[in-house]
């Protein structure tokens, strides 16, 4: 059994997650260049490890960068503290304004304040590179290599921690303008409010797209394995309180060769929990790649493992 559905037109964002060492950097890879042949596509990387660069075998870091000997496909590395500093530093005018008018802090507070990190700020400029992307239209599907569970589950939940702060800093000024109006009786939109109305689009446009079941699939990756079956099935619970819609599982590594006494014990062992995998996720469509006898990484391994993932 192969991915199904991902070679529909409507479908833009494919986003891979999972434990650690699950192999979804290899997996988000090889499934970038099966739907290169059809598509002109992006990968990204939201993983601060970054590993797309050493399964690719070539540099890449935070520009659109093409993929050596693949026409049709690009990546980029997405560093969030980079991508917060560029938003910073071209919001800075508005942030400062929004303080000096909704607060009591001079400003040597304020220029402290803004060295702070924002709750979630970090994950929601990964996400706001990706909507930006989209929204360019230059490329027709978009795979998301993402960081381990517990940064995965941050990056999800960081549109709703976001527009929290964005509530409070919406409070914060509608006080300073109770204030303009109760003393001048009139008050006229300025730059600060025409901000925090772009944050808030900005919010809602990715929960748009991460809850639009048409064009956003998220791929869990497990492998046949107590822990990460565990830790695959907090995964799968969060997204679906989260509404982010998850119609097949990847199961990586799987043994399929016998021979040996080790072999054999470990075969059986994965049985047991392949079988668990299957039970459990009966509603999703489960794919099985079996064991590479050596690292996958380079284009010719993972068009190897492409040849599993998706059929032609």
């Amino acid at each position: 059994m192969a991915l199904v559905g991902l070679k529909n037109n409507d479908l833009k964002l494919i986003i891979f997650g999972g434990k650690g060492g699950v192999g979804k950097t290899c997996c988000a890879i090889a499934t970038a260049l099966a739907l290169s042949e059809n598509f002109k596509t992006l990968l990204i990387s939201t993983d601060p490890a970054h590993s797309l660069a050493d399964c690719l075998e070539q540099q890449i870091g935070f520009k659109v960068t093409k993929v050596n000997g693949i026409s049709n496909l690009s990546a980029i590395e997405v560093i969030a503290d980079e991508a917060l500093s560029r938003f910073l530093a071209e919001r800075q005018t508005q942030l400062k304004k929004l303080f000096e008018t909704s607060t009591n802090l001079d400003n040597e507070d304020i220029d402290e304040m803004l060295s702070l990190s924002i709750p979630g700020i970090d994950e929601v400029m990964s996400f706001k590179t990706i909507i930006d992307f989209i929204e360019k239209g230059e490329f027709d599907k978009y795979i998301v290599d993402t960081a381990p569970t517990g940064h995965t589950l941050r990056l999800i939940s960081s549109p709703k921690l976001f527009d929290e702060w964005i509530k409070v800093a919406a409070r914060m000024r509608w006080k300073y303008r109770y204030m303009i109006t109760t003393f001048s009786g009139t008050y006229q939109n300025d730059e600060v409010d025409d901000f925090l109305l772009g944050l808030k689009k900005m919010v809602k446009r990715i929960e748009q797209m991460l809850h639009d079941y048409y064009k956003c699939e998220f791929i869990p990756v497990c492998i046949p394995e107590a822990m990460a079956i565990l830790e695959t099935g907090r995964l799968m619970e969060d997204l679906a309180t989260s509404g982010i819609v998850s119609r097949q599982i990847i199961v990586n590594n799987v043994i399929t060769a016998d021979g040996c006494d080790f072999l054999v014990k470990k075969r059986a062992a994965q049985l047991y929990y392949l079988e668990e995998i299957s039970r459990k996720y009966s509603n999703l469509n489960m794919v099985e790649v079996p064991m590479f006898n050596k690292e996958v990484k380079g284009l010719e391994s993972l068009h190897k493992l492409k040849s599993f993932l998706l059929s032609e």
